[in-house]
Parts: structure tokens; sequence; C-alpha cells
């Protein structure tokens, strides 16, 4: 090469696509966590919009702002996608109730920080908009809304785990822990779910969310408590 000789052109940046991962491990993963996270939303909308049967891969992707490819990266398709939503409606659920049986507290105590996160759960928007898309797929669709239920194997919610301890412990009357906690649900939830879901009715404010827990827990406890007030 001459002295004045020009020097070659350096090659143009290549940009990766705006769907692909740049950086290290810990980034790779964030990444692709949001991106997961982004098409589930996605689907969410396009199943509540179109229906679990004309919902399609190619909105979804679009709703997400990623390439089909990534889509079908993360899921197999429509029903892995709608396994990914049930699993997050569980898991929404199951988050805010964990609080373990104590046989040295007072029953109605515990009962109420039970149905207290039950519900702050209530007044989540993102939680309602999910049930709402779950619910409206199971009326549509019967036999999905009980293959829905059969996928989630034999789960049990930490309201029942929490009944079956203190029936076990003597301090609630023996019986079907889950089918009392299904009436305890019912007191709360003709309040504090079922009105926002199919009414579109405001979520409680602090003081109806009292009211309601209060004399949820003090019904429950009238019937099944072994000896009055827990």
């Amino acid at each position: 090469m001459t002295a004045d000789a020009p020097l070659p052109a350096p090659s143009p940046a290549v940009e990766p696509p705006a769907d692909e991962v740049v950086g290290g491990d810990a980034e790779r993963m964030r990444l692709t966590d949001r991106k997961r996270q982004a098409i589930v939303d996605a689907a969410i909308a396009e199943f509540r919009e179109h229906g679990f049967e004309v919902a399609n891969m190619d909105r979804i992707a679009g709703r997400a702002q990623v390439s089909k490819r990534t889509v079908y990266n993360h899921f197999s398709g429509k029903d892995a996608l709608f396994d990914a939503i049930l699993e997050r409606l569980w898991a929404a659920t199951e988050a805010q109730v964990t609080l373990a049986y104590r046989a040295d507290r007072p029953l109605r105590e515990q009962l109420l920080m039970l149905i207290d996160q039950k519900l702050a759960m209530s007044g989540d928007p993102q939680f309602l908009d999910l049930a709402r898309m779950l619910i409206a797929e199971a009326i549509h669709a019967p036999q999905r809304a009980r293959d829905m239920l059969g996928r989630l194997g034999g789960r049990e919610e930490g309201l029942t785990v929490w009944i079956r301890a203190a029936m076990a412990d003597g301090r609630l009357r023996a019986g079907d822990a889950a089918f009392a906690a299904a009436q305890l649900q019912a007191l709360v939830k003709g309040f504090a779910f079922w009105p926002q879901i199919t009414m579109g009715q405001l979520p409680l404010d602090a003081a109806q969310q009292r009211q309601v827990a209060d004399s949820a827990a003090d019904m429950f406890l009238c019937f099944y408590a072994v000896e009055a007030g827990g």
C-alpha cells in the first residue's frame, strides 16, 4: 500500500434484530424474561379481544413487538400460551396467600390476614384483567375450562391448607376443608371480585373492605370455630 493510498472504509456496523439479545448472561436473562412477559401480556390482550380459537400468533407477535420466531422460541403454540396465562393467575393468587397456620395465634386474627390479602388482590387491575379473560374463555368453551382445571392438577389453595390445619388442630369443626374454603371465598368474592368482573364495579374502598372482611370472618367462625371467637 502506497503512502497516499486511501485507507479502506470501515465495515458498516451490523444492527442486531430488534428482538435479539446483546450482552452478558445476566442481561440476556433479564431481556429473555421481559420478552416472555411481553408475549404473555400480548396473548392476554389477544385472547380477550378475539377469543382463543380466533386468536392469531402473528397478531400476538405484533402486540409484543417481537418476531413470530421469538414467540415460538418461548411457546409452542396457543395452548402453551394459555397454560402460561393460567400459571400466572395461579401464581398471583398464591403469592398473596402464604400465611401458615399458627396454633398459638387467635383464629380470627389469622383469618382476617388471609381475607385482607384476598381483598387486596381483588383491587389489582392486572389480576382482574387476567381473571376476566380466563373466565370469558371458560364460558365460551366449557371443555377448555375443564381442561384448564385439570392442568392445575392437585394443587391446593393456601386458604384451604390453612383451614385444613386448623381443623386438624381441633380449633375448627372437622369437615371438608375445600368446601369450607369455598364458602369463605363466596362470602368475600360476592362483594370483591364478581361485581368487578361481571358488572365493572369499582374496587372496594378501605372502609368497604373492612366491613366485608370483618363480617366474613365472623360468619365463618360462628359456624366453624370450636371455641367461640377463635
